[in-house]
């Protein structure tokens, strides 16, 4: 590192990928700054998983008990502490999630505000300046209400902020079908209040096939009594002195709802808003290019986490930070593979997926196999009572097992096993032959198997 540096080198953005990259580079003894705008911790875990995790285990909780009758349990006065429910979720969240004293333990220099790149060696926060050998860019990304108007003089929530709330409303929109807009849907039905679910694809969770999205429409409809608008785009956001109101387009008809509260789970936008172009890195509106190893436009800057697009979950965004800093440590060319990694909605049934779906795969290939296994087929679904759900697996042409969807409780647990096959290119047949514990889920990932494997073409 030249002299003129102030650190070899500077991380931007303190959420999951950020702090994962900067702890890794100052225990190989990198003199390293990172710089965040808003929490240490980031969205992704101070703002969004783990609060989630805690808020839905409560709620799932709540609703499992009141639907209790049926295994005796007597809930018909049961009632929740909503205060305690908030204290509840403070607390998991302030153990889980990385502190800014966490940081500098570790000997990384902590620098708070809004980055901007001055050259591809330096960049201001605030009204400071610094400079570095190396940047490693995560930014994450933000909430993205494009197309709908109205948003700067209407309040609304988040799928983040609405977990944040300190009192549950009593009726509520929520504009968005795909997982974090059906995972606040159901938290809020669960929770007691009234729901309607706006969506302007034909179905929910569009990017899933559309097994997933008629099933999970089913259960949120029949069970949670959440009202779910598909083929429906919300184009305003409108207030007068009664309350806010939605406008939306249905059936080539302009149509208003008014409501208490609104949550956008419009989906979200890359964060590149940093002076990208001061550092001659490439980005669109699908966010930074990088390649197979991270490495931006600009040789000494590199990319990861939701910045650079595509899937997002923590998982991912830890796994980049990793490779990032393995390819700058060791010099070495590590290229990212997101083979087996796993979409999980946080309903109750679970959604898991990975791989790709059967409309990808359809575009692909003429011949591929699929089986679909409905929960009743395995012990477990009796002796719980539930059946809302089914098992999915795709096979290419050549036998490789290419994707997989999956909903029952606790999805992301029996799913593993078909992560690991996946990644690892493992045959189906090693699935089919290995003992599944008699009345537990995960046999049906053997009775799948099984069934594929003997499945024609």
């Amino acid at each position: 590192m030249g002299k003129r540096f102030d650190f070899e080198y500077i991380v931007i953005g303190g959420g999951v990928a950020g702090t994962t990259a900067a702890l890794r580079l100052a225990k190989a003894n990198r003199k390293v700054a990172i710089i965040e705008q808003n929490k240490w911790g980031g969205a992704g875990m101070a703002s969004r998983d783990v609060p989630e995790k805690a808020l839905f285990s409560f709620s799932h909780l709540y609703a499992d008990a009141i639907a209790g009758n049926k295994f005796g349990i007597t809930s018909s006065n049961l009632k929740y502490n909503y205060p305690t429910v908030v204290h509840w979720r403070d607390t998991a969240t302030q153990k889980a999630v990385p502190k800014k004293k966490d940081l500098e333990a570790a000997g990384i220099v902590c620098l708070k505000g809004k980055a901007h790149f001055i050259s591809t060696n330096d960049i201001s926060v605030g009204d400071g300046k610094f400079s570095a050998n190396k940047f490693i860019i995560a930014t994450g990304a933000e909430t993205s209400t494009e197309g709908i108007s109205g948003t700067e003089i209407v309040p609304y929530y988040t799928p983040t902020s609405a977990l944040a709330i300190q009192r549950p409303p009593k009726a509520v929109i929520v504009v968005g079908g795909g997982s974090s807009g059906i995972e606040i849907a159901e938290y809020y039905a669960e929770l007691g209040a009234k729901v309607v679910l706006l969506e302007s694809a034909d179905q929910l969770l569009p990017k899933e096939d559309i097994e997933v999205g008629q099933v999970i429409e089913q259960y949120l409809s029949k069970k949670l009594g959440i009202k779910i608008f598909t083929k429906t785009r919300v184009i305003a956001l409108e207030k007068d002195k009664i309350s806010p109101k939605v406008v939306f387009m249905r059936n080539g008809q302009e149509r208003t709802i008014r409501v208490e509260t609104i949550v956008l789970a419009t989906g979200s936008a890359p964060a590149t808003d940093l002076g990208l172009a001061n550092a001659k890195v490439s980005f669109d509106k699908t966010g930074i290019v990088v390649d197979r190893t991270l490495q931006t436009s600009a040789r000494n800057i590199m990319a990861v986490g939701d910045v650079i697009g595509g899937e997002s979950s923590t998982e991912r965004a830890i796994y980049t930070a990793e490779v990032a800093v393995q390819n700058i440590l060791e010099r070495s060319k590590t290229y990212v593979n997101f083979d087996g990694f796993m979409r999980v909605v946080d309903t109750n049934p679970q959604i898991a997926t990975i791989g790709i779906t059967e409309k990808e795969l359809a575009k692909k290939t003429k011949k591929y196999k699929k089986v679909i296994v409905p929960l009743s087929a395995v012990q477990a679904s009796i002796t719980s009572d539930f059946k809302i759900g089914f098992i999915k697996l795709l096979v290419d042409s050549q036998g490789k097992l290419v994707g997989s969807s999956l909903i029952c409780p606790n999805a992301e647990i029996v799913l593993q096993e078909i992560s690991l096959v996946m990644r690892h290119n493992l045959p189906l047949v090693q699935i089919a032959s290995t003992p599944h514990r008699n009345g537990s889920w995960t046999e049906l990932i053997k009775v799948a198997a099984r069934q594929i494997l003997s499945a024609k073409k």
